[in-house]
């Protein structure tokens, strides 16, 4: 398999250090669950409230997602202790690159959608990353488990 996260350096104009053997954790799924609770909230949100709730809601959660989709992208491509000065500097551009999305988003969704319900945008945002954070600790230990 030749591609990002496989441990092989070619796509940046280097030798290949080794290909590892070391297999990335299933990352993604924490997304989909992330995504999926967040559609289900602005769902429930659409039904007990109005529309503007719902869509500010779904844009919350997209504002975690998107960047924190990026950061797991940069952070992964690499692996094997002969690749960390790569791994670190992909998790600088990874970390930096997720801050700077999620500030551009915060203020396009602010500036840019009218009418917006700004409280339900924000404890999305922040449900979203502590749903991310339980999916991904979840994902983890279950990983560690099937990879014994």
């Amino acid at each position: 398999m030749d591609g990002p996260g496989d441990g092989d350096t070619r796509r940046q104009g280097r030798r290949p250090v080794t290909v590892s053997t070391i297999k990335a954790p299933p990352i993604y799924i924490a997304f989909v669950i992330q995504f999926v609770l967040c559609v289900i909230a602005a769902g429930v949100i659409f039904f007990l409230f109005d529309l503007v709730a719902a869509y500010s809601i779904l844009l919350g959660g997209f504002i975690s997602i998107v960047p924190n989709g990026y950061f797991a992208w940069k952070a992964f491509r690499f692996r094997g202790a002969r690749n960390t000065p790569l791994i670190v500097k992909s998790f600088y551009a990874g970390e930096t690159g997720k801050l700077i999305m999620t500030g551009v988003l915060f203020a396009l969704v602010f500036a840019g959608i009218k009418p917006l319900n700004e409280l339900a945008v924000i404890l999305s945002f922040i449900f979203t990353i502590a749903v991310g954070l339980v999916a991904t600790g979840w994902i983890y230990s279950s990983w560690k488990q099937w990879n014994k």
